[in-house]
């Protein structure tokens, strides 16, 4: 349950009653190197219409959820690029020709939440309704063809080494899925019954281990001050954070004895450093990153 709104006295009230039935759901969890793969009994899998369901909740803004891909060029990926769901469907090119299959739809945004977000894909032909949690997308594909050929498996989790690029430039899904299904085949009850086989690389569990880190709110007047270590000769500091001001203190500290002090914000969407040393001939050392940080992902 997450709190969409509070009131000006900074207090929420609430009033729950449930009701329903007791429900189990399979669940697994992917460590970032496992893959789980569907194979198909007949080596080629050729569908008109496909419908595959899941739900997952992670803390990482990248990675492939599922995966499949044919020999004629066609395949179908679902991941999170920056926090946010991509799904992208080809059911064929033609190189000599006018004939583009690419298709590519985005949805939702600061999906690395850690909370359960349901996935629904319904596929006839070239017609595709996407659903993410309540809201739902239609599109036709590009292209002129309405099969998706497949080979061997549709993977979950990740895509397989192949040597391929695309197979070793993309992050593997960490975090828990529950109750996947494709085509009528329940995935999560087939790898609970050691049906399927995953590979080698990494561990699958089924059960969904929650985090250990807290996150923590700060408004334009909070902060949070944590006592320093006496007689410590090393600094040392690691955080994650997400935001969507440009500019704004991350952490200060003074150094033991006056010796100066060390300051870390965002200056125009960039990460700055500064280090103040008062007992050196350079006095401040400052250092900078290229990359902007104001972004909805941590």
């Amino acid at each position: 349950m997450v709190p969409l709104d509070w009131n000006g006295e900074g207090r929420i009230g609430l009033r729950i009653e449930v009701y329903g039935c007791s429900y189990w759901a399979d669940v697994i969890s992917f460590d970032g190197h496992v893959v789980l793969p569907y194979r198909f009994r007949n080596k080629k899998m050729k569908t008109l219409k496909d419908v595959i369901a899941l739900k997952f909740k992670t803390t990482e803004s990248e990675g492939v959820i599922l995966h499949g891909e044919g020999q004629q060029g066609d395949y179908i990926t679902l991941e999170l690029k920056k926090a946010k769901l991509v799904f992208s469907l080809n059911l064929g090119s033609n190189q000599l020709g006018p004939i583009y299959g690419h298709t590519s739809v985005t949805m939702g945004s600061l999906l690395d939440d850690h909370h359960w977000h349901s996935v629904v894909i319904e596929r006839q032909g070239r017609s595709i309704n996407l659903t993410l949690d309540r809201s739902m997308q239609h599109f036709r594909t590009n292209g002129e063809f309405d099969y998706l050929d497949l080979d061997y498996e549709i993977t979950f989790g990740g895509i397989p080494f192949s040597g391929k690029p695309s197979s070793s430039s993309r992050k593997n899904f960490k975090g828990c899925m529950e109750s996947i299904n494709y085509n009528g085949n329940n995935i999560t009850d087939l790898a609970r019954r050691k049906k399927l086989e995953p590979s080698n690389v990494g561990n699958l569990s089924f059960s969904c281990v929650e985090p250990y880190t807290v996150p923590v709110f700060f408004n334009a007047t909070s902060y949070l001050e944590v006592p320093g270590r006496l007689d410590q000769d090393l600094f040392s500091v690691s955080f994650q954070f997400r935001t969507w001001n440009p500019s704004g203190l991350l952490l200060f500290s003074h150094f033991a004895d006056n010796l100066g002090n060390v300051e870390i914000d965002l200056t125009e969407s960039k990460v700055a450093v500064h280090i103040n040393i008062t007992q050196t001939k350079m006095s401040q050392i400052d250092i900078s990153s290229d990359v902007f940080q104001d972004l909805p992902s941590l």
